[in-house]
Formats: structure tokens, sequence, C-alpha cells
């Protein structure tokens, strides 16, 4: 018999999921049986906010368990994922992304726009700080950690301290909790994460048999949407203080398929808001992504970026997708 493949995963609930999905994923197409294999991370260890706990806070253990062979292969929030690349490791699948739409769950079902001036709302991410204070609607915005049954519980549990909590759509998804959504929020209010509702099925690169047996699992329309995304980011140079935005979009064009690719830089106060967009072609994604950085840095991006937390390349972290 085959031995199992060793599938290294967090073991927050949503990380179980979503490794048991990919598990189920791999052995459906190829027949290879997969167990999954917990790894503590420092970022599961520690309740800091997630911008402060550093780089790869949440992969590094993983990438370490990889390394050294005591799992196979791993799956990552692709957002987790510093822009840098990791030696002796390789991407080998980015299947089907989930929508990378943030998600509201507000008390009374209410939406964005029927909160109340004053109303409490918490979310994890610097990035929805950022553009929910720009919206202007007079909200209390809140930090907060935890996983998703911790974050909703702040809505709609017993002891509930607040009016409505951001998250990711995607984690919801995959929890099955999509029911809590009181309204999926257009990117044209709240722009994703960069690589947000995308997965990384990371391997060794000299494991060409593993590499060759986990392309079975790539999407190449997310691969290219996450590719424009994260160009973008690692040529921004964006430290963990500072919210970046980003969200590609594959449609059919005139010649083919193409790349529409959204991004924005906005200072924590929501006070400055830079957007800006671009089009290409997925063979150019990466392209798509640098030249888009270079305009919003023509713009003044940097100025955004280079106060505090400006960490040099490759070293954004965004925090779980939870």
């Amino acid at each position: 018999m085959t031995a199992p493949l060793r599938l290294g995963t967090r073991g927050s609930a949503l990380a179980m999921a979503q490794s048991g999905q990919i598990a189920e994923a791999l052995t459906a197409a190829t027949g290879r049986p997969v167990e999954l294999v917990e790894v503590v991370t420092a970022g599961d260890r520690s309740n800091a906010p997630v911008h402060r706990l550093g780089v790869g806070v949440f992969v590094s253990a993983l990438r370490d368990a990889l390394t050294a062979g005591t799992i196979d292969f791993a799956v990552h929030s692709y957002k987790d994922l510093p822009t840098a690349a990791a030696g002796g490791l390789h991407i080998a699948a980015v299947p089907p992304r989930q929508d990378p739409r943030d998600a509201l769950i507000a008390r009374g079902g209410r939406t964005l726009a029927e909160l109340p001036p004053g109303a409490t709302v918490g979310t994890g991410a610097l990035r929805r700080i950022a553009q929910l204070h720009a919206l202007g609607l007079q909200l209390e915005v809140t930090p907060i950690r935890g996983n998703v049954d911790t974050r909703l519980a702040r809505v709609l549990g017993p002891d509930a301290d607040l009016d409505a909590v951001v998250v990711a759509r995607a984690g919801l998804a995959r929890l099955g909790r999509l029911d809590v959504v009181t309204e999926a929020l257009d990117p044209m209010l709240m722009l994703p994460a960069p690589a947000q509702g995308a997965l990384a099925v990371e391997c060794r690169v000299d494991d060409q048999d593993l590499v060759e047996l986990l392309t079975a699992l790539d999407h190449a329309p997310s691969r290219a949407a996450v590719t424009a995304e994260r160009a973008l980011l690692a040529t921004l140079e964006a430290g963990c203080s500072a919210p970046v935005a980003a969200y590609a979009e594959l449609a059919e064009g005139d010649d083919g398929d193409e790349i529409y690719l959204r991004g924005a830089v906005i200072s924590p106060d929501g006070t400055r808001d830079l957007r800006l967009s671009r089009t290409g072609t997925p063979a150019d994604a990466a392209e798509i992504g640098k030249a888009l950085a270079a305009e919003l840095l023509d713009l003044g991006a940097d100025s955004i970026l280079g106060h505090e937390g400006h960490t040099g390349p490759g070293t954004q972290q965004f925090g779980s997708t939870e």
C-alpha cells in the first residue's frame, strides 16, 4: 500500500477545514491517500494584534516542518504568505479561489449602510479598519482577534458586545457558515487583501514527484489573479501598518482573457485613499501588478507606506483568513 502523504496544517477549525478539503480533492484527483498533521504556529500561541505579530507568523512553523521533512506538503491561506520566496520550497498549486469579498455580520440583519452612527464594528485587519474609516459612516471600529467562532460570538453570542464584525467571506464559506452573513461587501466599498480567498499548496522544490502530483489541484485563472495582486504588494514593499488592498478579476476581452486589477493604499485613519486600476493579459499578470504599484507610488503611496512599519520588500503580513 502507498503510504499517506502528510499534509501539515494549523489546528484551527478553519485551517483544518480547508486542509481537509484539499486532502479530499487530491485523493479524488490522484488516488493518493492524505493524512493531516497539525503544526502549531507562533500566531496560534499569541493573543497580540495580528499586525504586531511579525512576518509569516502563521506560516513559518509549517515551512520549518516542510524543510525538515516531517510533513510532505502544507496548505496556507495565501494572504498569510510573505511575498519573498522561501528557499527550497515551491507553490505547486493554487486551487480554485473562493469569493474574496469581505463579509459583514451585524445584529438585526443590518447592512453596512443601515448601521447607525456610533455603531461598534470589530475586525482584525488594518486594511478593513482603514476602509471603514474612509467610508465616513462615523462607525466605532475596534481591532479584534480570535478564530471565526470567537469573532461571531462578539455579535451573535449571549455576551455580544459589538454591533457587527467584518471577516473574510471565504473562511465562512469553508466552514459552512454563510448563513450568518448579512452583507457581502462590494469591492468598490471594501477592496480585499491581496490573495484573499485563495489557498497556496506548498511542497519542497526537490520533491518532483509531489510537485507534479499537486498540479492536479492548480487553477490557472486563480493563480494569475493572485500573481497580479501579490506583484503589486511586493513592488510597494508595504509594511504591516500600511493597509494595502488589491483585487484582480479575469474576464473575456476582445482578444481573449484579460485581467482587471484594482489596487489601493489607504492611511489607517482613512483620510488618504489612493485607488487605481489596470488591465492586461493573464500571461502578464506579474507585470500588471508591478506597473499598477508604480502608478500608486507616483501618486504618493510611498508617503503613506513610508511612515511607521515600512519593513522592506517581501514582508507584508495580513494575518489569518480568520
